[in-house]
């Protein structure tokens, strides 16, 4: 049975203007990566309803998983929400187990929980609460679509979250080696390895250092002895003249 699949998408302006660094899809991928999920496709949308809508319905029927970060906060342009309901026709509002959490919180920091806070304990009908541990404001899963902060730390305790009710599939293992030769010299029989080796996939980095060109080397699968198998034959490619 081959692995569980998963996409992710990006929500945000600020993320697209440049103003803000993504770095929640590679805290994402190191995660499924090592749960046995794949990380197929990973995609950045503006904050505009019609484009999160059309990308939702578009991942999530692509593949096992979809993971959204960014959009549920208290403000206007906080609209993932409603563009998750929007995808599956799903009716959405405040819930009350989603605004006694909040209510909770606000009481135990001495804030007012008014009505832009209020707005993240609006979640559509038939969806399950993601805990948030960080800032109390959950998230959602709504058939495969799991809707989390954008906040780094708060994406992370979200993914935390989420990823024990998730079933995984054999890890994903890497082995790398460095070559002082340049991509177009190995690329010949780095293919015909890969030939041999189709259930592994085999990439390459050119690197510069100290002045010197190399490339970097790495194969990746799911089958340690294939893997091991694999080594050895680029190994032997590696000290070939």
């Amino acid at each position: 049975m081959s692995n569980p699949t998963a996409a992710m998408l990006v929500i945000g302006d600020e993320i697209l203007t440049g103003r803000t660094r993504d770095a929640n899809m590679h805290y994402l991928a190191g995660e499924l990566t090592g749960r046995g999920i794949r990380l197929c496709e990973a995609r950045v949308v503006r904050d505009d309803h019609a484009a999160i809508v059309a990308a939702i319905r578009e991942l999530s029927g692509a593949v096992d998983h979809l993971f959204t970060s960014g959009g549920i906060g208290p403000t206007h342009d906080d609209i993932t929400a409603d563009a998750v309901a929007d995808a599956f026709g799903a009716a959405i509002d405040v819930r009350e187990d989603a605004r006694q959490i909040l209510v909770e919180h606000y009481a135990r920091t001495g804030l007012e929980l008014n009505d832009a806070r209020l707005r993240m304990a609006r979640i559509p009908e038939g969806a399950a609460l993601i805990d948030n541990p960080v800032s109390a404001a959950p998230g959602f899963t709504l058939r495969n679509v799991h809707v989390l902060a954008g906040v780094p730390a708060i994406f992370q305790a979200m993914v935390s979250s989420v990823l024990p009710t998730l079933t995984g599939g054999d890890p994903l293992l890497s082995q790398m080696i460095d070559v002082n030769r340049g991509e177009g010299e190995i690329a010949g029989p780095l293919k015909a390895l890969a030939a041999q080796f189709p259930e592994l996939e085999f990439g390459s980095y050119p690197y510069q250092r100290h002045g010197a060109h190399g490339t970097q080397l790495v194969v990746r699968g799911t089958d340690a002895g294939r893997l091991a198998s694999a080594m050895v034959a680029l190994s032997d490619l590696v000290k070939a003249p």
